[in-house]
């Protein structure tokens, strides 16, 4: 008898995954349960307080939530990502998880793991979602709490990772590399390599507050790192250096955008394949773009009658920017840029205005990547 041994792969990976693609365009969304979080970090774009009364009267009640799903699936959405602030604050997050679940749905979860309890790791255990991630702000007390404003929650987060640890529930850790994290950044890498046999993923894209909060905002800049930080890291991770040499023709010049006359302002796919709904129902096509122009209030009207209203918004949005055109407009580097219409609005209060510190760090990452591409040709001839 022949013993057959399966393997994972990912579902970009099956033969058919391209026709999926073309068939449905709406494939996922995510779902933001709420705005609010029990932490307060100092880069983070979307946190209010726990009891913040304007945003627990603002946010999607159960019934609305269930409404909105129905209409999504029903377009063919397959996955779901549950996201905040932290959605576990959410009374109701366990009917939600379970709604979404019965759907059909592959739910994912990001969480700060500092709510973590018995009930909720149960949940995840019986009811296994697609992935569940939590962010490492820190492995000392000191770090953890200079980042989240939370002194005591260190030890929280320890102890949500040693109950899913307890009851065998998959995760996965990421970090986020700032100011503030970047003296024990290597102890944050072993802390996170130690505790899963997934990959380490950390993320340096700082953006600034959806709210538009200027005070926080400054906090966001001052975390930034340099270009020459940024580099250094990537440097120093083997796994993903090579994975960035090995798309380094994907990442610089490529021609898959939809339109490269300099004046279109998106040049990415939003609008194909996922959308973002906010905690007080509205929906944009990014997470990022809260320009009112590309903001529907699902509260007040359907999924169907929203993605007809917005998709053409996006697809006819123009610049009569002469700089834009000359410049972000008809970059070959925007695959490595935080820079995104988006991502200006946010920075400069304008869709098409450049952002120096995204330019600068776009163009040392791009003359870096092409220099060890170089270098690993040499040593293949």
């Amino acid at each position: 008898m022949i013993e057959q041994v399966s393997k994972a792969i990912e579902i970009q990976d099956i033969a058919f995954w391209n026709d999926v693609i073309q068939a449905n365009p709406l494939l996922s969304f995510s779902l933001e349960l709420t705005a609010r979080c029990n932490n307060n970090c100092r880069h983070c774009y979307v946190n209010l307080p726990t009891n913040d009364i304007s945003s627990i009267n603002s946010e999607l009640s159960l019934v609305e939530i269930k409404r909105i799903v129905d209409q999504v699936v029903q377009r063919g959405a397959l996955w779901v990502l549950l996201t905040g602030g932290e959605p576990l604050l959410r009374d109701d997050f366990q009917e939600i998880y379970l709604y979404l679940k019965r759907k059909g749905l592959l739910v994912s979860v990001f969480t700060n793991g500092t709510l973590l309890n018995e009930e909720y790791v149960k949940l995840f255990r019986d009811y296994p979602p697609r992935d569940l991630e939590l962010t490492v702000y820190g492995v000392s007390p000191e770090i953890y709490g200079n980042v989240t404003g939370k002194k005591n929650h260190f030890d929280l987060f320890i102890n949500g990772l040693d109950l899913l640890d307890k009851y065998n529930v998959s995760y996965r850790l990421k970090a986020i590399a700032m100011k503030s994290t970047l003296d024990e950044f290597d102890k944050i890498k072993s802390f996170c390599q130690g505790r899963t046999k997934d990959y380490f993923y950390f993320d340096y894209k700082l953006h600034l507050r959806t709210d538009r909060n200027q005070l926080r905002n400054q906090l966001i800049i001052e975390e930034r790192l340099s270009t020459k930080e940024i580099l250094k890291l990537e440097a120093d991770d083997p796994a993903r250096s090579k994975a960035l040499a090995k798309n380094c023709d994907n990442l610089i010049g490529n021609k898959t955008y939809k339109k490269e006359d300099g004046q279109s302002l998106f040049r990415c796919a939003i609008g194909n394949g996922s959308m973002y709904i906010s905690s007080d129902g509205s929906l944009r096509l990014c997470q990022s773009l809260t320009h009112d122009k590309f903001v529907y209030d699902l509260k007040q009207g359907t999924l169907e009658s929203a993605l007809k209203t917005l998709v053409p918004k996006i697809t006819e949005s123009r610049s009569d920017s002469p700089e834009y055109s000359q410049r972000c407009g008809t970059c070959n580097y925007l695959n490595l840029c935080m820079w995104c219409p988006a991502h200006a609005y946010l920075e400069c209060g304008r869709l098409d205005e450049m952002v120096d510190y995204f330019c600068e760090l776009a163009h040392e990452h791009a003359g870096q990547l092409l220099e060890n591409t170089r270098d690993r040709n040499s040593l293949i001839e």
